[in-house]
């Protein structure tokens, strides 16, 4: 199950994303709109950072968290975010799916593109 990037997007996360591997925040609103600011996806990657395997290390502020990685598909940034971040710590999860819902920014279940007939 997915949003779609195009706006008209259906109400986020149509099924529970504790289910997903990995949700893919969209940097675009329900509405098709562009989020701002333009670092978004840097910026949230960036507060996860901590959250990481083995825990937070010495530098470890210095790299992204391997389960919250921004990404850009074409224009649109994104946040992937891992289940295991669930799994190591429920509320920065909940921090992550509550910032999108917060936004009302679109969010999908795979890459975006991934099924036939999408951009």
């Amino acid at each position: 199950m997915h949003c779609s990037i195009n706006g008209n997007a259906p109400d986020l996360l149509p099924m529970d994303p504790s289910s997903a591997k990995e949700i893919y925040i969209l940097g675009l609103t329900k509405a098709g709109k562009t989020f701002r600011p333009s670092d978004w996806a840097e910026r949230l990657a960036g507060v996860m950072s901590q959250f990481r395997p083995g825990g937070v290390q010495p530098g470890s502020h210095l790299a992204y968290s391997p389960w919250c990685v921004p990404r850009s598909y074409g224009d649109v940034k994104c946040v992937i975010v891992n289940r295991e971040l669930r799994d190591f710590n429920v509320m920065a999860w909940d921090f992550c799916v509550h910032f999108a819902r917060d936004n009302d920014l679109q969010v999908m279940f795979e890459p975006p593109g991934a099924r036939p007939g999408n951009p």
